[in-house]
């Protein structure tokens, strides 16, 4: 709203056009929206649904258990005034933008159900909005990828760019929620990865002479939707004020839904499928393997194997289990849990070592991947 105003009042008044600074409309919003749920946030969560506490997690969810959920619907909410003020979008960012959001309503009505909703409805439904999204950015950036050892920018067609692109925000949607299993972690390892997007997106790819020396395609509106990012990036900041351990609200699949399917569509937007890799390398670790070894034992199973976990078998029937099986078994995943259980990190050291890790991975692959082309 106020990029257009400052266009219209700049011949009113000269200091009109910093309206129309994307700098500071990127750094307004993302100060707005921290506000804004860093203060109202603890007046609202009290009206959340309650946690149930997740058996399957490494304490067997006692500490979560109670606490209010569901807060991503608050973040992303109040969130919106400065999306409306300082974020400009064209009809094709609303269209994504209301992706967002409606992964973050399914995401909420999953928090507060009695009974959860199970993986096949949640993934048919995360399958539905992936989709959506994807065609929104095909439309909106078109589709010039830039690859690895490849020169130039390489142009995809509709019926191989969108299934791709969903599988890649399926994919990030979950991994960000399989995450969100230790106060802070899914959230801050997040908002590295959304404030990397933000100043790739601002400073390369929307910026024409960084973009030509690195041989990037520079990418239509990239500098407005690193406005989008790092505001909410700052709803998410203002979040983990509360969400340090020991959190007192939680995000919820509402706020990790909808910060996993932002992550892969900035990356999307940004015209490198492979810089998921470099923005999001612990995320894709710690929730992704999760994903990929239910999918092992589900085809292992179909296969025949027996794949029930090992102490639950006879001396008999574990001699004879597969060692893949075992191998499978003997890591929890999500892998901070393994790192609480069986490795006996406190909730801070897998906190801090995660994102320690990330802040190191990102840079360093960035520059692989753009020197390497």
């Amino acid at each position: 709203m106020l990029y257009f105003l400052g266009e219209h009042l700049e011949s009113v008044w000269g200091p009109f056009r910093l309206l129309t600074s994307h700098i500071m409309l990127l750094s307004a919003g993302t100060m707005l929206s921290a506000l804004l749920v860093w203060a109202l946030l603890p007046r609202l969560w009290n009206k959340l649904p309650r946690d149930g506490g997740k058996v399957l997690a490494a304490d067997g969810g006692r500490s979560a258990k109670g606490k209010p959920t569901g807060a991503g619907v608050v973040i992303t909410l109040l969130s919106l005034p400065a999306i409306a003020l300082f974020v400009p979008m064209d009809w094709w960012q609303m269209a994504v933008l209301l992706c967002l959001y409606l992964s973050m309503l399914f995401g909420f009505l999953d928090d507060r159900s009695v009974v959860p909703w199970s993986r096949c409805q949640k993934g048919v439904l995360d399958l539905l909005i992936s989709g959506a999204a994807a065609l929104c950015i095909y439309y909106a950036c078109g589709s010039e990828l830039w690859l690895p050892f490849v020169k130039h920018g390489v142009v995809v067609p509709l019926y191989i760019y969108l299934p791709l692109a969903v599988g890649l925000l399926w994919i990030t949607t979950n991994a960000t929620n399989c995450s969100d299993g230790v106060d802070g972690l899914a959230g801050s390892l997040t908002l590295l990865s959304l404030f990397a997007m933000a100043g790739l997106l601002y400073g390369v790819v929307g910026y024409k002479p960084v973009a030509d020396y690195l041989l990037i395609p520079t990418t239509t509106n990239a500098a407005r939707w690193a406005i989008l990012v790092s505001t909410i990036a700052g709803g998410l900041a203002g979040y983990l004020w509360h969400n340090a351990e020991p959190s007192r609200v939680l995000m919820g699949d509402a706020g990790s839904r909808f910060l996993g399917l932002l992550v892969g569509i900035t990356v999307l937007v940004a015209g490198n499928p492979f810089l998921i890799i470099v923005i999001a390398p612990v995320v894709l670790v710690n929730g992704g393997t999760g994903i990929l070894k239910l999918s092992l034992l589900i085809a292992l199973g179909r296969l025949g194997f027996d794949v029930r976990i090992t102490h639950q078998l006879s001396l008999e029937e574990a001699a004879k289990q597969s060692v893949l099986v075992k191998s499978l078994h003997s890591i929890r995943f999500p892998l901070h849990d393994h790192c609480r259980k069986n490795l006996h990190w406190s909730n801070a050291q897998v906190l801090m070592r995660f994102v320690l890790l990330q802040s190191f991975l990102t840079p360093l692959l960035f520059v692989i991947l753009t020197k390497i082309r």
